[in-house]
C-alpha cells in the first residue's frame, strides 16, 4: 500500500540523482540537499507511526533509501579524494550485509529492530558527511578532521552494531 510515508521515503531515492551531480560541482548545495534528504528519514518514520501507516514496503524501502543516500555520498568523498576508499568499502559491505540479513530475517517472519548502536551510527554518519561537504566553504576553518573522526566513529559503530544483529537474528533463529 502506498502512502505518504512511503512516497516520502521514495523521494529519498530519487533526490540521490541530482544531489550526486550537484555535490560534486557545488558541496554546499550537495550538503543542503543531503540535510534534506535525511530529514525525510525521520520524518517518514514518524508520520508512519503516528499515523499507523507502517507498511512492508516501507519497511523495506526505508533502509535501502537510507544505505544509497549516505553510499551515494561515500563514493563522492572517494572519487574527490577526501576520505579512503578503503573506509567507504568497510561502511558500504557493513551496510549491505545488515540490510541482506535483515531481509532474511524479515523471510522468516523475525523482525530485527534498530538498535540504539546503529542509530548512534546514522547520527554520526549524518553528521560527517554534512561536516565533510560544509569543510571550508561557509565556515572558514578546516573541519576536515571533525567529519573524519566522525566517520570513524560511525565505521566502528556500524561494525559493531552489525555483529549485534547477527548475535539477535541466530538467537531468534
Amino acid at each position: 500500500m502506498v502512502n505518504v510515508p512511503t512516497i516520502i521515503t521514495f523521494s529519498r531515492i530519487v533526490i540521490i540523482i541530482p544531489f550526486v551531480f550537484i555535490a560534486s560541482e557545488d558541496p554546499l548545495f550537495g550538503a543542503i540537499i543531503f540535510a534534506v534528504a535525511a530529514m525525510t528519514d525521520f520524518l517518514d518514520g514518524y508520520l508512519a507511526r503516528r499515523s499507523q501507516q507502517v507498511t512492508k514496503l516501507g519497511i523495506l524501502l526505508d533502509p535501502i533509501a537510507d544505505k544509497l543516500l549516505v553510499i551515494s555520498a561515500l563514493i563522492i568523498f572517494v572519487d574527490k579524494g577526501i576520505i579512503p576508499a578503503w573506509i567507504a568499502i568497510v561502511i558500504i559491505i557493513r551496510e549491505f550485509v545488515v540490510t541482506g540479513l535483515r531481509f532474511a530475517a524479515l523471510s522468516k517472519d523475525i523482525v530485527i529492530p534498530a538498535e540504539m548502536g546503529g542509530k548512534i551510527k546514522v547520527v554520526a554518519q549524518i553528521s560527517s558527511i554534512l561536516v565533510l561537504f560544509i569543510d571550508n566553504t561557509v565556515i572558514p576553518f578546516d573541519l576536515y578532521a571533525v567529519g573524519i573522526s566522525l566517520l570513524w566513529i560511525a565505521m566502528v559503530l556500524g561494525v559493531i552494531s552489525g555483529v549485534q544483529y547477527f548475535m539477535t537474528f541466530w538467537k531468534r533463529l
